[in-house]
């Protein structure tokens, strides 16, 4: 459980979890401009193209749709290359 970590226990949060964590934070933020190295990180540590992709839209409905569709826009960049 990721939630562990705040008291002590970091390695119970995987690799995965955290890119995930750490995608889905940049995205809430709106820095996108780390947002590409990050999403190839999160596809190094085993997060499919579709997995994160539907990250963003799911977000749109708490952060705002403006935020969300600047993440997309990196994501096909990121992903089509």
């Amino acid at each position: 459980m990721c939630c562990s970590a705040m008291f002590g226990n970091a390695r119970s949060c995987h690799p995965r979890d955290r890119s995930l964590i750490t995608v889905a934070a940049l995205i809430a933020n709106g820095n996108t401009e780390q947002l590409p190295s990050h999403l190839n990180r999160a596809g190094a540590n085993g997060l499919s193209e579709t997995e994160l992709a539907e990250v963003m839209p799911h977000l749109a409905f708490y952060i705002g749709w403006p935020r969300a569709i600047s993440a997309i826009l990196v994501a096909k960049d990121v992903f089509r290359k």
